[in-house]
């Protein structure tokens, strides 16, 4: 990040400061100081055009005084949700403002009149606020006004508050430097460990107590975010109140103030610190893992409060009787790859960083969800982004993209990868002691080698710092020699295709010639190198140090007499403030750098005009730069909007091409003869064709090498008509609807269809065919009704391709789109029109097939000849009925044996219904009969519900009875001779003979489980006498049924019937049964014992029939 001073406000009538806070959603700063002063202002900037953000012009558009303080003004405090002021002077008086009309007014006003309010703090949902006072009173009221809770603290006397981010804890801060944790309510749970002060003796005091939020989300996940800091330079930043193991710093200054930005990744510590024996005001940036950011100096006596923007891009600082503004550049994670900007921001409501890869041509965007992104690069067409593994600590993962987002390659390295550099071939990482290399595979590399079948691998290695590698076979092998601490570390690396440029934190630069990485020279500068950059031909470095100083270090200087490279030299070249640079692509001269919020283009160390801009420059090439607002962008990040990426010309183009307007062609080629670039001959000669001089045209065409353009020129110098030519020209210029118009003035209505078939603009070749008449107009309109179709077909608008297809007479296409609108009628009019044996029938009727349409795949299938592909189908589709009849018809004799694989096949699997299905539909009953009484075999030792077990029986009797039709119509046929009658007779009695159990058996088998329903039914519904009557039957089907279940049933039917003969008969059947056990059988013997000891072994109702044969009467069972 960069830190600048851009704006002073004084407060009128040189009073001093004492506190200022800035709003973070409506972007209002109130101040308060001596003498009651409050005011509250309001920057806002006019930007337009390029001019936004940061380097648009801002005014005060609120200046108001609030009155109602008689003393300082000590505590300001917003509330941002409720857009609330809070204000308390030293007498202890607080005030509560709100906006009304556009003015602010006091809402509520409270005095305790007993001690003065040290500090204010709302929590994160803005609904309460705790004020707490000197003497230990503690106050939580809430945003109406009303007063929740008050506790007065004995014995401490209070300095500072915040709240936890969740609300559940309140952190007071005391006179003595002690940290009290308390809940919500008031009650002490903790007194906070302080680890900052280990050996620190004398008095100290809390400058600062402060708790991030999180309301716009965390840098990463179980970040610092928690900050207590003390006067004396010592603070401490913890990830929750009981944290053990807190990030310590020592600042070594007097610290007056502490302040987080937005996203809790930037610490502010503002103070003062003794330097040349005077106090300077100074301000500390930090992030939340205790690295140090940036120093900013501040004029002025005494620096006294601190807060800043909503946006993070600014902080305001009360210094004596002035408002002094900062600027913030922040580092953002970004990277620019083929007219795609990728940048990382973050989501509160996921842990992850979300990377946004967006064409801004386009305007498409790809996200991609990241863990621990650490940093990015980009080069071409790639993206580089560099991550920390999930699985383990100590691994780190690049993962190498398209421009989409899309992953490419990933490398697991073992080095933490803080400074990312890449090139057309190679990616170099470094931590703060090694540097990796990784010689990657272009996209178009890796289609090769994969269609080789060669695994697509890329040279790796691993180099320390201090290590002299001589380019063979000096890479680090045991990556442990990668973790030892070098005395000087790194920095920041840059890189071209044939330099790698290593800067350290004493400001020597290692200079690495590639690709074989060998250390070519160490030089040493004056400063500490921030950002480095080399230029397109390698010769030249620009640094850019932590100061915001920008130095040139030339590679350039001829060799000395040992033929080694000499070490170069510091240029006489200085800029300050600057935050940003690019070397141009094509130019090893041409430069553009970012100083504060100007833009200036460099030729040669010499600078043009500046430009108002505060964008982050992405590519400089052709005399062009672009620059995009991440600023701007970051206010909402999901909606990027194409006015944040600026396109910029230097100045040399404009002037050339106001030259051109202007003057004429002569003097703008005088002008870039003196200052020639490739882009300002191509600018003359586009000029010089469209004025028809076709001779300066070349010649600046041949300057810039267009050999597109110099063929285009040969072509123009061939044609007589100068009216053709114009046209030519304006094609050249995309003025396409231009050059139609001249062809049509000239009668060349044939010029005007073939530029726009060219251009792929069928509807209107349709137009202008039908404008017109001609031989070759049908087929013309043909192609062209054929190309809207594909141009609605691509478009997946099938209905409107179809109307197109049918007038273009496509019928491949047309079958398509018939077959995705599911327009399957249309589909079969199509194989009833086409003629047999055309090539189309076999797709139509694989169409058929996919949806389970057999019929009409058949007869496509038929009409085509292709008897063997409809059978397939009809097998595929389990129409095995119709691919019989085929065979038959067609004589195929291989159905049979296709028939036996598929069902084997569905048996192997145990899919014994879907054989049964398949063999009653190939019309083989008998064998879909055994596979049911198989099943129903098994169902039945199961014990499964009988009802289901019955259905199986009768399902297997009915294929039998078909069976047994199908054989008998088989001997009525009469188309057999006596030979095969007979023959079919004797197997016919095979068969009886193998399955008579299944042919006779099917039915006996619905039979019994139908009676043991029934029996149980009649039972239930109070029917005793037909239950057992039903029960007797019963005993014929034992070979079905399980005995035990038989006469246990029979043994209850006959028991509620009252029939004790028929009960102590079943009992006794039950207790002879072997299948049964001793437990079983004693357990049935106890219970005919106490049914018989009861009722002896009679039948009360003995109930007598005729006899249908001898008329005797016979008892009923």
């Amino acid at each position: 990040m960069f830190i600048y001073l851009s704006k002073k406000i004084a407060i009128p009538n040189n009073v001093a400061l004492h506190s200022i806070s800035w709003n973070q959603d409506q972007g209002y700063i109130a101040c308060g100081g001596e003498d009651g002063l409050l005011k509250v202002l309001k920057l806002e900037s006019q930007g337009k055009d390029k001019a936004k953000g940061l380097a648009a012009p801002s005014s005060l558009s609120m200046n108001q005084s609030l009155d109602g303080h008689s003393g300082s003004v000590q505590v300001v405090r917003w509330n941002d949700l409720y857009q609330k002021l809070t204000t308390s002077d030293k007498y202890g008086l607080i005030i509560v403002w709100m906006m009304f009309k556009g003015q602010w007014f006091e809402e509520m006003i409270n005095n305790r009149n007993k001690s003065v309010v040290r500090d204010m703090c709302w929590n994160k949902e803005g609904q309460k606020i705790c004020i707490i006072y000197e003497d230990g009173a503690v106050i939580v009221g809430s945003v109406d006004g009303q007063r929740i809770w008050g506790r007065d603290l004995k014995g401490s006397n209070l300095s500072n508050v915040t709240w936890s981010p969740d609300g559940k804890l309140l952190v007071f801060g005391l006179t003595n430097g002690e940290v009290h944790i308390y809940d919500n309510m008031g009650v002490l749970a903790k007194k906070m460990e302080i680890y900052c002060l280990t050996n620190v003796t004398g008095a100290i005091h809390l400058a600062g107590l402060q708790w991030y939020n999180g309301r716009d989300g965390y840098i990463s996940p179980n970040c610092p975010c928690f900050a207590v800091c003390y006067d004396n330079g010592r603070a401490q930043i913890m990830r929750s109140e009981g944290d053990d193991e807190p990030v310590l710093l020592d600042t070594g200054m007097n610290v007056m103030c502490i302040d987080w930005n937005n996203t809790g990744s930037i610490l502010t510590i503002a103070g003062t610190q003794q330097a040349e024996e005077k106090d300077v005001n100074i301000v500390q940036f930090y992030t939340p893992f205790g690295e140090h950011l940036r120093t900013l100096k501040v004029p002025g006596q005494k620096l006294t409060s601190c807060s800043w923007e909503g946006g993070g891009l600014r902080i305001a600082l009360a210094v004596d009787s002035f408002i002094y503004f900062a600027n913030i550049r922040p580092d953002y994670k970004w990277g620019y790859c083929t007219n795609t900007v990728v940048y990382a921001y973050l989501k509160p409501e996921r842990v992850e960083q979300c990377v946004t890869f967006w064409n801004w041509n386009t305007n498409e965007k790809y996200v991609k969800y990241v863990k621990c992104l650490l940093c990015m690069a980009a080069y071409g067409d790639q993206c580089c982004l560099a991550t920390k593994s999930d699985e383990s600590n100590t691994q780190y993962v690049l993962i190498l993209c398209n421009s989409i987002g899309t992953p490419m390659e990933t490398r697991y390295i073992d080095i933490e990868p803080l400074y990312l550099a890449m090139t057309s071939t190679h990616v170099f990482a470094a931590s703060k002691n090694a540097f990796f290399v990784w010689q990657y595979k272009i996209p178009n590399q890796l289609a090769a080698m994969e269609i080789g079948g060669k695994k697509p691998t890329g040279k790796e290695r691993m180099y320390h710092i201090d290590d002299t590698p001589s380019g063979v076979a000096d890479a680090i092998k045991d990556t442990s020699k990668a973790y030892i601490l070098t005395k000087d570390p790194i920095c920041c690396i840059c890189a071209t295709d044939k330099l790698l440029v290593v800067g350290r934190e004493s400001g020597n630069i290692n200079r690495y010639s590639l690709p074989q990485v060998a250390l070519t020279n160490q030089n040493k500068l004056n400063c500490r190198p921030y950002q480095i950059s080399v230029n397109c031909n390698s010769m030249r470095l620009a640094i850019i140090d932590i100061a915001g100083i920008l130095t040139f270090f030339d590679f350039s200087t001829p060799k000395d007499g040992s033929g080694q490279d000499a070490a170069g030299e510091l240029l006489n070249f200085e800029r300050k403030d600057v935050w940003d640079m690019k070397w141009a692509e094509d130019n090893s001269e041409l430069f553009a750098m970012m100083e504060k919020t100007r833009m200036y283009i460099f030729r040669n160390l010499d600078p043009e005009e500046p430009m108002l801009s505060s964008g982050y420059i992405c590519q400089f090439t052709d005399l062009e730069i672009k620059a995009v607002l991440l600023d701007e962008i970051m206010k909402d990040p999901e909606h990027p909007e194409k006015d944040c990426l600026l396109e910029m010309e230097i100045k040399s183009l404009r002037d050339s091409r106001d030259l051109l307007e202007k003057v004429g062609i002569e003097e703008a080629m005088k002008f870039i003869e003196e200052n020639p670039h490739p882009r300002l001959w191509r600018l003359l000669g586009e000029s010089a064709l469209q004025k028809q001089e076709l001779a300066t045209a070349e010649l600046a065409f041949v300057r810039c090498k267009d050999y597109q353009a110099i063929q285009f020129i040969k072509k123009l110098q061939t044609m007589q008509s100068e009216q053709l030519r114009v046209a030519e020209v304006d094609t050249y210029f995309r003025r396409f609807d231009d050059a139609e118009k001249k062809y049509m003035e000239m009668d060349r209505r044939d010029l005007a269809v073939a530029l726009r078939r060219k251009l792929g603009d069928w509807f209107r070749v349709v137009q202008l065919l039908k404008s017109g008449g001609g031989a070759g107009d049908d087929v013309q309109l043909e192609e062209a009704w054929n190309a809207i179709g594909d141009y609605y077909a691509d478009r997946q608008k099938w209905l409107s391709a179809v109307n197109y297809y049918v007038q273009g007479r496509n019928q491949e296409r047309l079958a398509e789109c018939y077959y995705m609108i599911e327009d399957y009628v249309g589909l079969e009019t199509m194989v009833s029109n086409l003629p047999e044996n055309h090539k189309l029938l076999t797709e139509i009727a694989q169409m058929f097939a996919s949806v389970g349409m057999s019929q009409q795949a058949v007869a496509a299938y038929t009409k085509c000849n292709k008897i063997k592909a409809a059978i397939d189908a009809c097998i595929q589709l389990n129409q095995w009925n119709m691919a019989i009849d085929l065979a038959k018809v067609h004589n195929v004799k291989e159905i049979d044996s296709l028939l036996v694989k598929y069902a084997q096949h569905l048996l192997e699997k145990n899919k014994l219904l879907n054989a049964t299905e398949l063999y009653k539909k190939a019309n083989r009953f008998l064998d879909a009969a055994k596979l049911l009484y198989k099943i129903a075999e098994k169902e039945a030792t199961k014990k499964c519900h009988p009802m289901r077990i019955r259905k199986l029986f009768v399902l297997c009797g009915l294929l039998v009875e078909k069976h047994n039709e199908q054989t008998r119509s088989r001997m009525k046929s009469g188309k057999k001779d006596a030979s095969s009658a007979l023959a079919g007779l004797l197997d016919d009695d095979m068969s009886s003979m193998s399955d008579v159990r299944v042919i006779e058996n099917a039915w006996r088998g619905a039979r019994a489980y139908h009676f043991f329903l029934l029996a149980q039914r009649q039972l239930h519904q109070g029917y005793f006498d037909a239950s057992m009557k039903t029960c007797l039957h019963l005993r014929d089907y034992e070979d079905f049924l399980n005995p035990e279940d038989i006469y246990s049933l029979l043994a209850l039917s006959a028991c509620a019937n009252q029939a004790f003969n028929t009960c102590s008969k079943a009992f006794t059947k039950l207790q002879s049964l072997e299948t049964l056990s001793a437990t079983q059988k004693q357990a049935y013997e106890e219970l005919a014992l106490g049914i018989f000891i009861k009722h002896p072994p009679k039948d009360v109702k003995q109930r007598k029939g005729e006899c249908s044969n001898c008329e005797t009467m016979i008892p009923d069972w």
